[in-house]
């Protein structure tokens, strides 16, 4: 590689860094971010109120149980509580490895399948987590909840809610929850992770959060102390606030599913609904009373969007959605006929199954392909997609399908500019692209 590569590659880095610190400085002012976080996997379908945590800017930590005052540039650390973890009752995580399983925003990789997940998460555990997740007897990366601290957007999607703080507030924080004791007493209907972020909050604004004794049947979930924290912030205009999403990473990874309360569970499940309907009618209709008094709230209304090393924007509208959509079906028929108007990501994730997730030498995901004899790095970030010798017709692929993914789905889950920026990265590359299929049809002539 030559001098002027390399450093063109250290300036990207450098600028995408500076883009998601001047995103944290932005935030200063508005302290704590309540996390609602979507349900995923058997337990998520089984009670649909998904979890809680709480992402505090001005703190950040010493170390997983000790927490301490950010430093410039730190971008603090997101708390939440876990069943299980070494006996701890909550553990911080800072902000990026919490959501993504690595520490620059150019190190987030562009879709993700479970084996990628899985890598990045073991990859973060063997440097920072050791002590609290070590290796199994066997050497190998030991089972349990705690990879639900590390690569939580590959699971599910995330509505965030923010409240202004003081430094003072912070300070006071930092030193009740570092002397207090921090063993596990989990409960799940009277001390869950809801419970936990609800007196974070209620810590830094007394008595603001509490349980809803009708939509939720005195069980503390995270839709409820989200509501409460949206209509506090709408009563306190004096106090910055903001609300955004933060998309589940697209890939092969099952999707999380929308947030319940306890109430709403039951109402929009065939399987609690229907039993309890032909065996008592009349609570039925409680609930369905109670769910629309008290259990009605949309966490996406008006949902700015988080893109890693970015400020946060508008959600695409529905219209300019479909817009973006027919321009790119009319550019892939032009330009692209060879993946027709609706790339899905079957073949990828055939080929990928295969591959092998490595870390390239500024420590962004690439996967090794076996191409040939030789085997191939296919660089899977937005800081390495276009500077691996991978084939281009592959990377072209799954750029289309990662677009057109972005543009078909209704939940707001991406900005102008992120779709921008996905379109930018497929425009770069089709020529290399359109070359290797031009020379791939010559060879069958």
């Amino acid at each position: 590689m030559d001098s002027a590569h390399r450093s063109s590659r250290q300036r990207l880095k450098l600028l995408s860094t500076a883009f998601f610190l001047l995103w944290c400085v932005s935030r200063a002012s508005a302290g704590a971010t309540l996390f609602l976080e979507e349900p995923y996997g058997h337990f998520g379908a089984f009670t649909a109120t998904g979890h809680a945590a709480v992402y505090l800017s001005r703190v950040c930590a010493q170390s997983p149980t000790v927490l301490r005052p950010c430093g410039e540039g730190e971008t603090g650390v997101v708390l939440s509580r876990y069943n299980k973890v070494a006996g701890y009752d909550w553990l911080a995580i800072p902000l990026l490895p919490y959501l993504y399983a690595v520490e620059q925003p150019d190190q987030v990789p562009l879709f993700a399948n479970p084996k990628i997940v899985a890598f990045l998460r073991n990859q973060y555990r063997k440097k920072y987590l050791e002590t609290i997740a070590p290796d199994d007897p066997s050497g190998e990366p030991p089972g349990g909840n705690w990879t639900q601290l590390v690569g939580a957007a590959y699971d599910r999607t995330i509505y965030g809610f923010e409240i202004e703080t003081s430094p003072d507030q912070d300070a006071r924080f930092i030193h009740e929850y570092n002397s207090r004791p921090n063993r596990s007493r989990f409960d799940l209907l009277t001390r869950n992770c809801a419970d936990f972020a609800r007196g974070v909050i209620n810590f830094y604004y007394p008595k603001t959060l509490h349980r809803n004794l009708i939509a939720d049947t005195g069980i503390t979930t995270p839709k409820q102390i989200s509501k409460l924290l949206v209509k506090f912030s709408t009563h306190h205009p004096e106090l910055q606030s903001a609300s955004f999403v933060i998309p589940q990473v697209p890939g092969s990874v099952p999707r999380s599913t929308s947030v319940h309360g306890v109430v709403e569970s039951v109402l929009k499940s065939k399987k609690y609904l229907l039993p309890v309907t032909f065996l008592q009618p009349v609570v039925t209709g409680i609930l369905a009373v109670a769910y629309v008094q008290d259990g009605r709230f949309n966490p996406g209304q008006n949902a700015m969007i988080f893109e890693p090393g970015e400020p946060l924007r508008p959600a695409l509208p529905s219209t300019q959605r479909r817009a973006y959509r027919s321009q790119f079906d009319d550019y892939l028929a032009e330009t692209a006929p060879h993946l027709n108007a609706r790339p899905n990501r079957k073949n990828w994730d055939r080929l990928s199954a295969g591959a092998e997730p490595q870390l390239d030498a500024e420590g962004r995901p690439v996967l090794r392909l076996q191409a040939g004899e030789d085997p191939v790095d296919f660089g899977i970030a937005r800081g390495n997609i276009l500077r691996t010798p991978a084939p281009p017709l592959l990377t072209e692929e799954l750029l289309a399908w990662r677009l057109g993914m972005e543009l078909r789905s209704r939940a707001p889950s991406v900005s102008a500019s992120g779709v921008m920026s996905d379109w930018n990265l497929l425009k770069q590359l089709h020529p290399a692209a359109t070359e290797q299929l031009l020379s791939s049809t010559r060879a069958s002539w």
